[in-house]
């Protein structure tokens, strides 16, 4: 899978590291995060930032590629690299394991070990799906990973490869991910609930849903404040179901003439195991870099309010 240079945002009277600033390089920069990382670039032009993604009709930059990985780093003098691409098809990771694990295994590898010959970081993002739910209390970061999917397995993967070529990089998993960009859970309930009249739901699966924007502000805290190496959780705060997540979307929405039905995991079968019990323990970015997380309903509720 390519990646194509979306655009490069720069203030107006800055170039490189002017005013105290890093360059910084965002992958996957048409999606979700990486869309919210271009809003987080407008407030923050001491940075020099460039865009890419699969998406965007620009200059090539195939990141499962090493040679042009290496070459684009050292060319734009890239000092941090926020790699928010991913195969992100769950299912269908399920029959196309090489391709997912090329994009989530292979290319975080190259990234990494391309940032570590310039003595600079890279911001990895990883999921939820490192573990395989059977827990019943949250997991922190040092509880034994078991993916029980395949894509589960390349981010593992992912995970390792990176920390492997840079030590010095910072990987944060998240959970849950929604925006108001691109498609997601959030966006296809608002839609279904003003299409039918009556909705079924997965109830026993348990997690946290995640702000893409509350997660861009975590990552520019750690840029600014500086990045500290090593794995970290972040979702918004709370514990929820998707049944319950979705009674919580049609009600901000003022939905009112959908019926939401409660279902099993095995009513509703997919080709990838699901996590039943994913909650991630925040405990250590939150003292680490001194945030406060919003709650996931607060966060819902301002999401909404933009679509």
């Amino acid at each position: 899978m390519k990646e194509k240079q979306a655009n490069k945002v720069t203030a107006p009277s800055l170039t490189g590291r002017a005013g105290g600033g890093s360059t910084i390089l965002v992958t996957g920069a048409c999606g979700q995060l990486g869309n919210e990382m271009q809003l987080q670039a407008t407030q923050n032009p001491h940075h020099h930032w460039f865009f890419t993604d699969v998406a965007a009709p620009a200059i090539p930059l195939d990141i499962s590629d090493r040679a042009a990985v290496e070459a684009f780093v050292d060319g734009n003098a890239i000092d941090i690299i926020v790699n928010c691409a991913a195969y992100t098809a769950v299912d269908r990771a399920e029959s196309e394991p090489e391709r997912a694990f090329l994009l989530n295994a292979t290319a975080p590898g190259y990234l990494a070990a391309a940032i570590e010959r310039r003595g600079g970081h890279l911001i990895q993002i990883s999921t939820d799906y490192v573990f395989d739910g059977t827990a019943h209390t949250p997991y922190t970061e040092d509880l034994p990973t078991c993916p029980a999917s395949v894509y589960g397995r390349t981010k593992l993967a992912g995970e390792e490869a990176v920390l492997a070529a840079n030590p010095s990089a910072m990987i944060i998993r998240t959970a849950w991910l929604y925006s108001r960009f691109g498609n997601n859970f959030v966006k296809t309930m608002l839609r279904l609930g003003r299409e039918k009249l009556e909705l079924g739901v997965i109830f026993d699966q348990i997690g946290t849903p995640t702000y893409a924007r509350d997660l861009a502000n975590v990552i520019m805290t750690a840029i600014n404040q500086g990045i500290k190496p090593g794995i970290y959780n972040f979702t918004d705060e709370g514990v929820t179901s998707w049944y319950d997540f979705t009674l919580a979307i049609h009600r901000i929405a003022g939905i009112t003439t959908c019926r939401v039905r409660p279902l099993h995991t095995a009513e509703y079968p997919t080709p990838a195991t699901r996590p039943h019990y994913c909650v991630l323990d925040k405990t250590k970015i939150k003292q680490t870099y001194g945030i406060e997380i919003p709650h996931w309903e607060d966060s819902l509720r301002e999401c909404i309010a933009k679509l």
